[in-house]
């Protein structure tokens, strides 16, 4: 069996592997989205059986403190979890559907840049979300607030 981007990371700062960490490690791995605790056991435990709620809260701690994962809060109130990104990205969020829509614009990074060097800062690091929700098929927008 092939080893995990996940796992690969975990062991690479020194983290002991239990198999039922693996699993979640590949779970995570495997995952075209960006899926909460619940999500992430109810896959694991296709699994393994065995793996219960609790070890997963555990690892994902473990996991987000090493700087494998990252945490999201997306106004659901759920946290989601997504393997910590090489490079930055930001994230348009979907408030019907909960769909998690990642997404790197240049113009909006240089914008953002000089937005705090106007105000005497220099950029060290962001997170922008962006709620949305679909267009209606006249052209109307449905606004949600949150």
């Amino acid at each position: 069996m092939t080893i995990s981007r996940i796992e690969t990371r975990c062991l690479d700062k020194g983290l002991r592997m239990t198999e039922q960490r693996r699993i979640i490690a590949r779970v995570l791995s495997d995952s075209a989205d960006h899926p909460d605790v619940e999500t992430v056991y109810e896959r694991a435990s296709l699994i393994d059986k065995k793996i219960g709620l609790a070890t997963v809260y555990r690892t994902l701690r473990l996991f987000e403190e090493a700087a494998i994962l990252e945490r999201h809060d997306f106004g659901d109130g759920r946290s989601r979890y997504e393997e910590m990104p090489d490079e930055h990205h930001d994230h348009l969020i979907d408030v019907q559907s909960g769909k998690v829509i990642e997404f790197q614009n240049d113009e909006i990074e240089a914008l953002q840049s000089k937005i705090a060097e106007q105000h005497g800062f220099r950029l060290v690091d962001h997170r922008l979300e962006l709620y949305v929700v679909p267009i209606d098929h006249k052209g109307d927008v449905t606004i949600r607030r949150r």
